[in-house]
Formats: C-alpha cells, sequence, structure tokens
C-alpha cells in the first residue's frame, strides 16, 4: 500500500477543494454545512456513477479555507476539516475544536483497493454497519461487507445478506457518521488489531466517503437518508402479519391457513407463497397441479381479507423451450464470463442463468414480466430471495464474469454487493409503472445502501433458537440505524422447531417490529399460531390483536421514517445519546419515541430486569408509574411482554380487526400522565398513491392546563382527505379526573381494569374538539 505524500498544489472552488498528491487527486467537497463528500482518485482510474446517492444538487453553503502552519482549514458552520500538507492527513472537527475523526496513519493505495486508517478514542462506539450479528456496538470487532447466502447465523458468522457500508460514532452523546459508497468488498477492522485504530479496506479503485458531523445520532440518519433516499410509504396492509411457509401448497392448503387464521379470530392480511408455487422453480410461472387456477384463488382469498405475496427469485432455468429463458438468452441479458459465454449457476432449479441487473434494458426486462404471471393474477406484492447473489455450488458468481452497461463492464465483485439492490430496484420501479396508482410492496433479502427506497428488508434464514430471539433485537436496530426502517424477522425462527413457549415470546417481539412474519422452513415441525395448543393460541392472538390495536400509532410511525428517515423500532440510544447505560443496551427498544419494549428471550424466565433512562414512564398494561433513571425486576409470566410508554406521551389505538381493510369508525386516543404532551396524527386511503397529491389529513392533539384544569385538544383535520373514525375515544392514564366536559356535554370517566379512566364521544368530521377534566 501506497500512503498519500505531500500535497503538490491545491486549490478551493467555492464548496470544493482538490489536493494534488503524487499518484492522484485527493478533493472535499461539502454538500451541506454538516455534510462533507471526499474522494480519492487514483491516477488512470475513473469515477462510477453512484447507485446509493440520490440527491444530484444541493443548495449553498458557505464555505472558507485558510492555510496556517502547514495546514488548510476548510471550514463550514458546522465543521471544520484539518489538512496537513506534508504528509496529507486528515482531521475532522466540531466547531468548538474537539476532534470527531482524525487520520491515524492515513488514507494509502494499491491497484484495485484504497484503505483509510483512522483513530479511535477510548470513549467512542461504533454502530450500523447494515445487517450484523452481536450485540449494538461494534467496537472491538472484525468485519466484511460480502453480501452472502449464509444458513446458520453463529455468533462468529458476519457476512450475511444485507452489505451497507454506514456507521455511527459515538462518545459521550456527540456522533458522527460516515458513509463508503462501495458496492465491492468492504473489510472493517474496528479497534480490533489495535485498541486505538479503526482500519477500512475498501476492494475497489477509488474511494468515495461521506462525513456526517452531526452531533446528534437523529440528524445523521436524516442527512443519510436525505442522501440515499428514505422510504416510501407502505401500503398499510403491509404492515399487518403475514403467515408464511416454505411452502404452503396445493390450493387447499392456502385456503387451510387462510381460513384457519379467520376462525380462530387472528388477525392477519397476508397468505405468503413459497418457490414450491412455481412450475419446477422456473420463476414467473404456476404449478398447474398445484394451483390450477390462482387468479380465482386471489380474488376468494382477497374478499377474506388478505393479500398474497409471491416469492420471485433471479435465477432462470437454463431451458430451451422455456419462455423467460428463450427470450432473456435472445435478447442478450444475462451475466456472462468474460469469454462471452452465459455463466450458470445451481439454484433450486437446477442449472440457472442470471440477469444483469446493472443493466437498464434488464430491469425494464425483468419488471415487465411480473404482468402477466403474478399481477394480473391478483398477487399484492413481490417478495425477492437469493439475491446476493446465491448459487448452491461456489455461494456467488464465478470470479470472471462481467456485469454492466455496453462497453462499461466491470468483473462482478465491484457489483457484488448491489446485485439483490438492483433487483429489488427493477421490481419496485415495474410495480409503480404496471400499478401507477397502488403503492408497491417488495420484500428483499439482500441490500446495500439505498435498500430503503425500494423494499422492506428480512433478516434471511434464521433459526428457532432462544439466542435468534435476543438477535432479533439488536440485528434490527443495527438495520435502523443504517437507514433501512421497514425491517424484521423471521418469527418462530425459519430453521428448526419452536417450543410453543418460544413462539410465544417471538410473536410478543414480532408484533412490535416493523415487519410482521412467522416463516418456516420446509421439513420443520408447524408453527401457526394455533398449532401448540389453546395457551399458546391465546397469546399469540393477544399480541396479534395488539399489532392492529397500534395500527394508527404504528402507521403514523412508518409516515415519520418516510418523512425524516429515522427508524420506527430504535434503540435507546438514539433517544438518549448522552445516557452511557444506553450505549449497548441491546435487549430493549423503542417503538417510536414514546413506547419502549423489554422482551423477555429465555426459556422459563418471568421475570427480567428493565432500565428505565431519564424520565417517567408508565407500564402499559397497569399505568403504574416508574422515574427514571433506574433498574427494576419487572415480572413478565408468559402472557405478559414488558412494554412502557413514556410519560406525557398521546398514543392513537383503535378498536380489534381481523385486517386492515376492516372498516374501522372509533379512534381511542390513550393520555398517560399529568404531563403535556402533543400528537400530530396522519391518515391516508392506506393503499393508493393519492396522498401524494394531498389527499391526507393531519390531526393535531394537545393536552396541557388551562387555568389549573387539563385540556384535551383534538384539531379539525386538516387535508382533503376524511378520516372514517365518527367516534373519539379517550383512555387517560395515571390521571385524577371524574368526569370530561364537551361544551354543554358532560360525561362521566369509567375506570377500566387496567385503571385508566376513559369516556367516548360522538364527533362529526371535520370538527375542532375540546375536552376539559374535572
Amino acid at each position: 500500500m501506497q500512503f498519500l505524500g505531500n500535497a503538490l498544489s491545491y486549490k478551493q472552488t467555492g464548496r470544493q477543494l482538490n489536493i494534488q498528491v503524487a499518484g492522484g487527486l485527493l478533493t472535499l467537497e461539502y454538500l451541506a454545512a454538516d455534510l462533507c463528500h471526499l474522494r480519492f482518485q487514483p491516477e488512470g482510474t475513473k469515477i462510477r456513477p453512484s447507485i446509493a446517492v440520490i440527491k444530484p444538487s444541493w443548495p449553498a453553503v458557505t464555505v472558507t479555507c485558510e492555510e496556517s502552519a502547514g495546514k488548510l482549514f476548510f471550514v463550514s458552520a458546522a465543521m471544520s476539516v484539518e489538512v496537513s500538507l506534508e504528509p496529507v492527513r486528515l482531521r475532522f472537527l466540531s466547531p468548538d475544536g474537539s476532534e470527531l475523526l482524525a487520520d491515524a496513519a492515513g488514507l494509502s493505495y494499491q491497484e484495485g483497493q484504497v484503505r483509510w486508517q483512522q483513530s479511535v478514542r477510548p470513549c467512542q462506539h461504533f454502530y450500523g454497519f447494515g445487517q450484523k450479528l452481536g450485540y449494538l456496538d461494534k467496537r472491538g470487532k472484525a468485519m466484511t461487507l460480502w453480501s452472502t447466502d449464509e444458513p446458520y447465523h453463529a455468533p462468529d458468522v458476519d457476512q450475511l445478506y444485507q452489505a451497507i457500508p454506514f456507521h455511527m460514532a459515538m462518545c459521550e452523546g456527540a456522533a458522527y457518521g460516515l458513509f463508503l459508497d462501495c458496492t465491492a468488498k468492504v473489510e472493517y477492522d474496528i479497534a480490533k488489531a489495535e485498541p486505538d485504530r479503526a482500519s477500512i479496506t475498501l476492494h475497489t479503485p477509488v474511494l468515495e466517503a461521506y462525513f456526517f458531523a452531526g452531533p446528534h445520532p437523529k440528524s445523521i440518519l436524516s442527512r443519510y437518508t436525505e442522501l440515499t433516499g428514505r422510504m416510501p410509504l407502505p401500503p398499510k396492509w403491509a404492515l399487518g402479519y403475514q403467515q408464511c411457509r416454505w411452502s404452503y401448497y396445493p390450493e387447499s392448503r392456502v385456503r387451510e391457513i387462510a381460513s384457519g387464521l379467520r376462525e380462530r379470530n387472528l388477525p392477519a392480511d397476508v397468505v405468503v407463497l413459497d418457490i414450491d408455487y412455481m412450475d419446477g422453480y422456473r420463476v414467473f410461472t404456476w404449478d398447474n397441479e398445484r394451483f390450477p387456477n390462482p387468479k380465482q384463488l386471489m380474488d376468494d382469498l382477497k374478499a377474506q381479507g388478505f393479500r398474497v405475496i409471491t416469492i420471485v427469485d433471479p435465477g432462470v432455468k437454463v431451458d430451451p423451450g422455456y419462455a423467460i429463458y428463450d427470450d432473456g438468452l435472445q435478447k442478450d441479458l444475462f451475466v456472462k464470463h468474460a469469454d462471452g459465454k452465459v455463466f450458470e449457476g445451481t439454484v433450486w432449479p437446477g442449472m440457472t442463468a442470471f440477469p444483469d441487473f446493472t443493466r437498464q434494458e434488464v430491469r425494464d426486462w425483468w419488471g415487465d414480466q411480473h404482468k402477466p404471471a403474478l399481477l394480473d393474477m391478483g398477487i399484492a406484492g413481490i417478495w425477492n430471495d437469493m439475491n446476493e447473489p446465491s448459487c448452491f455450488a461456489r455461494n456467488t458468481f464465478a470470479p470472471d464474469t462481467l456485469q454492466g452497461e455496453k462497453g462499461e463492464e466491470l468483473p462482478h465483485d465491484q457489483w457484488h454487493n448491489a446485485y439483490g439492490f438492483l433487483m429489488s430496484k427493477a421490481t419496485f420501479e415495474s410495480l409503480k409503472r404496471l400499478k401507477p396508482n397502488e403503492r408497491p410492496f417488495v420484500l428483499t433479502r439482500s441490500g446495500y445502501a439505498g435498500i430503503q427506497r425500494y423494499s422492506a428488508v428480512w433478516m434471511g434464514d434464521n433459526h428457532s433458537w432462544w439466542e435468534h430471539l435476543f438477535t432479533h433485537m439488536p440485528i434490527l436496530m443495527g438495520m435502523g440505524l443504517s437507514g433501512v426502517p421497514f425491517v424484521g424477522c423471521d418469527v418462530g425462527g425459519f430453521q428448526g422447531d419452536p417450543s410453543g413457549e418460544l413462539l410465544a415470546r417471538w410473536m410478543q417481539v414480532g408484533a412490535l417490529t416493523p415487519f410482521f412474519r412467522n416463516h418456516a422452513a420446509a421439513g420443520t415441525a408447524a408453527q401457526e399460531p394455533w398449532v401448540f395448543g389453546e395457551q399458546i393460541e391465546s397469546i399469540c392472538r393477544r399480541f396479534m390483536e395488539l399489532r392492529y390495536e397500534l395500527m394508527p400509532f404504528l402507521y403514523n410511525e412508518f409516515r415519520r421514517a418516510a418523512q425524516t428517515g429515522l427508524p420506527i423500532m430504535r434503540p435507546l440510544l438514539l433517544e438518549f445519546p448522552s445516557d452511557p447505560a444506553v450505549a449497548n443496551l441491546s435487549d430493549q427498544f423503542m417503538v417510536g419515541q414514546d413506547l419502549m419494549a423489554a422482551p423477555v428471550y429465555q426459556p422459563g424466565a418471568d421475570h427480567r430486569m428493565v432500565y428505565f433512562p431519564a424520565g417517567a414512564w408508565r407500564d402499559f398494561w397497569t399505568g403504574e408509574r416508574i422515574v427514571g433513571p433506574t433498574y427494576q425486576v419487572v415480572k413478565a409470566p408468559l402472557e405478559t411482554l414488558p412494554l412502557y410508554v413514556r410519560e406525557g406521551a398521546i398514543v392513537p389505538l383503535q378498536p380489534v380487526v381481523q385486517h386492515t381493510g376492516e372498516a374501522v369508525d372509533e379512534l381511542i386516543l390513550t393520555v398517560w400522565g399529568e404531563a403535556e404532551g402533543e400528537l400530530s396524527l396522519y391518515e391516508d386511503d392506506g393503499e393508493t398513491l393519492a396522498f401524494e397529491s394531498g389527499a391526507y389529513s393531519e390531526t393535531k392533539v394537545r393536552f396541557a392546563q388551562e387555568g389549573g384544569r387539563w385540556r384535551l385538544t383534538v384539531g379539525a383535520p386538516t387535508g382533503t382527505f376524511t378520516p372514517a373514525w365518527t367516534k373519539l375515544t379517550l383512555r387517560l392514564h395515571g390521571i385524577t379526573a371524574t368526569q370530561i366536559e364537551r361544551g354543554a356535554e358532560t360525561v362521566a370517566l369509567e375506570r377500566r381494569p387496567d385503571g385508566a379512566l376513559t369516556a367516548s364521544f360522538s364527533v362529526a368530521q371535520p370538527s375542532n374538539q375540546e375536552f376539559y377534566l374535572r
């Protein structure tokens, strides 16, 4: 490796600073006061357009550049970059001069690789890196980003399906972020080999890096997702419970599963079809014996309130006479070896060819295949799997394969981590094109930075192990800290056989995660909610019902994630960055900023330790008040999930329904404690894109003291969408009152078994409502 030597010359042009060194050009450019793009381009290399970065231009930003004592000071209002000139070394500083990030040995390079060695301070914690096992804080770990179909997910496993080279480092409440835009392999050593040094190696010739000054982790995530894109608002049905197995077939079994959910009053929105719906695993086909009339099946299930999602893998069976293969071959759309021969790998259909999704014409072609085979049959969403890409014989493509637009091909290893991302992009864009007024739903196993623009993500082939129930929490929180909010794990575990106790505990966690799916592998024991007897079924039902009771709250949080890029399921450190007790707290999580869950993840446990950060908290089930910071041992029998609400929160709920398509005419506003609070409740039709043209409503709710008494104000909804609720129920936790006044109307409060006070009112939409407590 050759380190950067002395600066030969430098030039500032507006927000950009170019520094010429022997062998290459170092460029620093402020995109915003708190965001600096850094590029090192060795001589003779080319710049590749980014597939992750979507914001092409940024507002003007004021910067200055001064030289003093052999250093350049490149300064914005939010940070400064100090560049030593002999040799070139970098330090990123906050406005008060404190160090955020500094070179250790600095930048070095050789043909096809760039390495950045950075100093690590004793106080720093490291978060993100996409899909990584272990606790939240990745300090002391060596990690490789290389998308891999890994079947075991053991503690020492590092390479999984998602490769997102973005992380945050936090020290005493102040954070910075770093995104390395590299679709090839990226290797990190975060203070493992040397406790005061991080080493990052990119297996690509050009360094493209983005530094986020923060200092709050929320502002970093917001800026990062401004750069790489945010999750579009999904259809509401995708937030519901999804029942899946490898595989439900024939058609009669699918109908049996759907009827089993409805007959047992187990709320659900989706039944998922795995690979055995296809004819010999040929993509975009149906097995006519197992599924003789897919369109009728979809229509019948939709009448029961179900959507159907089908799996689609990238591998196309090598089978002359199979239309998809013949067409792709004739149009030259498959990945090829350097000698021009089509690459063939082995996946479920046997020998397969793989579309080259780096090419726009291939993505368009692939997207078009969804219409006749799937969308015209009534399929509502697409699940992309095996797209790391996975090949059974070698685990990925041969090293001499090429990908790229004609005349711009590169070895596959330069594109590897983007294969699943580009497949999801092709799928998402085709659904938008083919169903122009419906919100697409795509689920993927593999992805790269920016995958949140196109797809929800689940964490792949986990196991029915208690250890993986624990892992469910930090792995999803880490994805949220990597800019991906719509995430989940297979509830109950994909591989292996869960006990009834494990399934019950896992359903409690799953009910609060953004993506909620029960999925099991072929050959494993059944794990539908009813197979373990009435006790387990009853517990599963209660938490499936909780999911739907929380739907107004969850949908509101999805809207916020789509607007801000902040995760729905988040670690406590995002809300309490200055609290050292939460720096690596991996077995509790927040849902939004107001709900805190502390799941049980050990067999036989009926209590656990819970940490309560500063402030007052209310037990979701009993209303009991706990004042933090404190640790408490709480009781948690099998039927209970420890769940808490931040005092001052106003949490919107609805009555239990069996699916999101059921009409709901009641809104339940739960008010937690005698503390001022606000809520902005977002609503729309939950399915179409009409909200993009203003067909939504926002209702402002405020709870505050006025003249010595508490007043709850529910403003008239704004926007062109009229909410469906005409009944408003108020539920007061930890509040002393006997009655509520609305104008001349006085209603006595009733006490619920959980101690809350409640009253209901008829509401004409739209109208402003004011309630006074006495």
